[in-house]
């Protein structure tokens, strides 16, 4: 079978036989079961190149284009609100990650906020009671707030993926970062929200928060501190406070710490 192989795709046009002969001298073909063929196959090639020249050419196959199927026109519809959409996103398959998360964890907060939080994803205790930032950082998330002057009983918090993306340890369910493609499956969510909403501000916390915001990687050290135009509305950039739980030296955590309240303070100038 392989040296009937071997002739098949032996190409006398291409036959440098002193190159074959440097990758393997001559000497070591005995122990080649194809070596039996390389002297009447050398021996042919030049008759066998000048009748492939003779040929004559062959028509290039034509690029076969799918037909991509037709489908209807999507219903236009009216603005959603929030309490639609978060049954919809109840039964969301968009993505793998509804596999193993508990349940769809939606955002929540007045309809009418003039500012909204965006997170990254749902950490381990969100995903068990089915509310955004109620854990470590929604802790963090908090204080932060209260010092920035900002109620947040008057902002609306959701976060750029619905579902809890983890890996499993033991009893622990370790935090892993969502993906490119998870973190489009679920912008949908996000725009509908933003859309029911209206708020005046959107803060981005978090690279995967300012991901989905804009639509595109946006740098947060490059990007913090300064309001940026989002079409008719403007948005903010900063770190998610999960990160500045995950810090190891607390010298560096309060610093870090105080330039989080230093951008929730840029946000909340704008409610002012």
């Amino acid at each position: 079978t392989w040296r009937s192989y071997y002739a098949s795709i032996f190409n006398p046009a291409r036959l440098k036989v002193k190159a074959m002969q440097a990758e393997m001298p001559k000497k070591y073909w005995r122990n080649l079961p194809e070596a039996s063929l390389n002297k009447p196959l050398i021996e042919g090639a030049e008759r066998a190149a000048n009748a492939m020249i003779a040929k004559a050419a062959t028509e290039p196959h034509k690029s076969q284009k799918r037909l991509e199927p037709v489908m209807p026109a999507k219903p236009v519809r009216n603005v959603d609100d929030i309490e639609t959409l978060r049954e919809e996103a109840a039964h969301c398959r968009a993505c793998p990650l509804w596999k193993d998360a508990t349940q769809t964890v939606f955002g929540e907060g007045p309809h009418t906020a003039r500012i909204m939080l965006v997170g990254e994803q749902r950490g381990d205790k969100e995903d068990l009671a089915g509310q955004p930032f109620v854990g470590p950082a929604g802790q963090m998330l908090d204080r932060a707030l209260e010092e920035a002057g900002i109620d947040r009983g008057k902002v609306y918090v959701t976060n750029a993926v619905k579902h809890f993306k983890f890996v499993p340890r033991g009893k622990i369910r370790l935090h892993q970062k969502p993906s490119t493609p998870e973190i489009k499956a679920c912008r949908p969510w996000y725009e509908r929200e933003l859309a029911a909403i209206k708020p005046e501000l959107v803060v981005a916390m978090g690279a995967t928060a300012a991901q989905s915001v804009f639509g595109k990687i946006m740098p947060i050290n490059k990007n913090r501190g300064h309001l940026m135009e989002l079409g008719e509305m403007q948005a903010l950039v900063t770190v998610h406070p999960s990160y500045l739980l995950r810090l190891p030296d607390a010298e560096a955590k309060a610093t870090e710490y105080r330039r989080f309240v230093d951008d929730l303070k840029i946000a909340a100038a704008v409610l002012r």
